[in-house]
């Protein structure tokens, strides 16, 4: 069922991109009636100057199904997709797809299945609009600096009002977790609203608060994790893949 998924999500993006801008989070809803499962799934897709995400979890309990992203970049009517991390079917990281794209009548369409995505927002309001590579925290006191340019990765990718967070191993193809949801940034605060996390359901509904600034161009994080311990983190912008 979660191939099934993948397929969906991974052709649904050849047709997305060819609005006038793709930057920001779209989505829709599928009904998924199989002998495994019953449910309503809802698929969010986030964009930003090169890379994307897209994830499916189940719109009413928020159980997460899948999630695939990377690098993305378009000549035409052709996307190319490379994929950095994949929770169902790994042999795809590395590897690149090209696909024909559609866009008709203001709507974005995928014909062949009946799908129609719907636009959450176009990169706007939020202030950390873009992609994200963790690049360095607190542990007891101590400050850690992490390479991005090391297989191992956490990265967070934001549009104007949604958040997701992957970790991931893009050489040994390791998917290790990830969740996301709704957030705001205001007065220097940064809100998570949590919808799906693929560890742990129990974090599903909760609301995390942080505190927030940008120095340097980095993204300087701090507050408490949802276990509650405390957190200092930064995040390095992503301009191009790495």
């Amino acid at each position: 069922m979660k191939k099934v998924f993948f397929f969906v999500l991974f052709t649904f993006l050849g047709y997305l991109l060819h609005s006038q801008s793709l930057i920001g989070a779209w989505e829709t809803k599928i009904l998924v009636d199989s002998d495994h499962i019953k449910a309503d799934v809802k698929i969010v897709v986030v964009f930003t100057k090169n890379h994307h995400v897209a994830s499916a979890f189940d719109a009413k309990t928020g159980a997460f199904v899948a999630t695939f992203g990377g690098s993305w970049s378009m000549n035409e009517n052709n996307l190319s997709q490379t994929i950095e991390f994949d929770s169902e079917n790994p042999d795809r990281i590395g590897t690149t797809k090209s696909s024909k794209i559609k866009f008709e009548n203001g709507e974005l369409q995928m014909e062949s299945d009946n799908l129609t995505l719907k636009r959450i927002d176009d990169g706007s309001p939020g202030a950390l609009s873009g992609a994200w590579l963790m690049s360095g925290r607190k542990r007891n006191g101590t400050f850690q600096t992490r390479d991005t340019k090391k297989p191992r990765k956490t990265m967070k990718i934001l549009s104007g009002t949604r958040f997701q967070w992957i970790a991931y191993n893009t050489e040994t193809k390791q998917f290790m977790g990830t969740g996301g949801g709704t957030y705001t940034t205001i007065d220097g605060k940064y809100t998570e609203n949590i919808e799906f996390f693929s560890k742990d359901n129990s974090r599903i509904g909760a609301s995390l608060e942080f505190d927030f600034e940008i120095k340097d161009d980095d993204w300087h994080h701090s507050g408490f994790s949802s276990k509650g311990a405390p957190l200092y983190e930064v995040w390095s912008k992503r301009k191009s893949k790495k």
